[in-house]
């Protein structure tokens, strides 16, 4: 059993990218060299993902849409809705990104808690991506976690500013895999998808009804569900100066959110798998400190509540 909370972590998630670019591709690097800085992260608690198999994206997104996008074979409308340009950078990490997600699923199996710095692309769909999301790691993760027998139900809980659309289509026939959303509602995607929970939010809500839909939702998913997984969007573009918000959360609302949604989780015994989720920002240290925020977070309930004894 670890004795340092799990963190999950590969250098492909950071490539050339074009700097004016609206997706803040730097983010992932920033944000393992402040937890390094911190002491959260460090080489006994680093795990590095591999390249995810086709057979397991295949789960969720179907054969022709991998093979084209792999290739380079993308149309230019396929490519204005994916919103990123084509290189094998993308690919790279594009391939090994899910693979993180399952990898942090399956250390919170057996720990109670690890942490991913890189997944919630859930505006990926079955077979097209959207949003900056080319491949859905929340789907593909809670496919297989089930698949596999490991538990018998999931709840993504999906905490980004912008509706989950793609994992609402891939899982909306599974029963074993709860999705809930809350989101804003006047935001991305334009045309809502159905998640099995779905919370949507007026723009401008601040703090406190923030948190109260947050706690709400998550204690009636658990009741409702009982799920033996929990996979955790902890997206940051809730932010009050996030340029795709529109939300007014705050740095300290976003602290309490972690710690709500991380102690709820433990204190009923249910593991939990988290990822960063969203977050834009000119400034990406200062992004990427607010993405460290759940992993900080994770840290200190991992210290406090005793998980490493386990």
């Amino acid at each position: 059993m670890p004795s340092l909370l799990p963190i999950v972590y590969s250098p492909l998630y950071s490539y050339d990218f074009p700097s004016r670019h609206r997706f803040p591709m730097q983010k992932f690097r920033y944000l393992l060299e402040f937890l390094h800085a911190e002491n959260i992260a460090t080489d006994s608690n680093l795990y590095r993902p591999g390249r995810a198999r086709l057979d397991v994206l295949q789960q969720a997104h179907c054969a022709d849409y991998l093979h084209r996008f792999i290739a380079g074979d993308l149309d230019a409308r396929a490519l204005r809705r994916l919103g990123l340009p084509w290189s094998q950078g993308l690919v790279n990490r594009s391939l090994v990104s899910p693979n993180g997600t399952l990898l942090t699923a399956q250390l919170a199996l057996k720990t109670g808690l690890a942490c991913h710095l890189a997944g919630g692309t859930h505006h990926a769909h079955h077979d097209f991506g959207s949003g900056y999301c080319v491949l859905n790691d929340l789907a593909v993760t809670a496919l297989t976690v089930v698949g596999q027998g490991k538990v018998e139900r999931v709840l993504i809980f999906d905490c980004d500013v912008h509706q989950g659309d793609g994992t609402a289509t891939i899982l909306n026939n599974e029963p074993r895999i709860t999705t809930c959303s809350i989101h804003c509602e006047k935001n991305f995607p334009a045309r809502k998808q159905t998640s099995d929970i779905d919370v949507s939010l007026q723009p401008d809500t601040s703090d406190k009804a923030y948190l109260d839909a947050v706690s709400e939702t998550l204690n009636h998913a658990i009741v409702s569900t009982k799920p033996q997984l929990i996979l955790y969007d902890a997206g940051v573009d809730i932010y009050e100066h996030d340029p795709l918000g529109l939300l007014n959360v705050s740095i300290r609302g976003i602290r309490q959110r972690e710690a709500l949604v991380l102690e709820t989780a433990i204190a009923n015994h249910i593991p939990i798998a988290t990822v960063i989720g969203g977050g834009y920002d000119i400034d990406q240290v200062a992004l990427a400190k607010r993405h460290a925020i759940v992993v900080a977070e994770a840290y200190r309930c991992w210290n406090a509540f005793g998980l490493a004894s386990n």
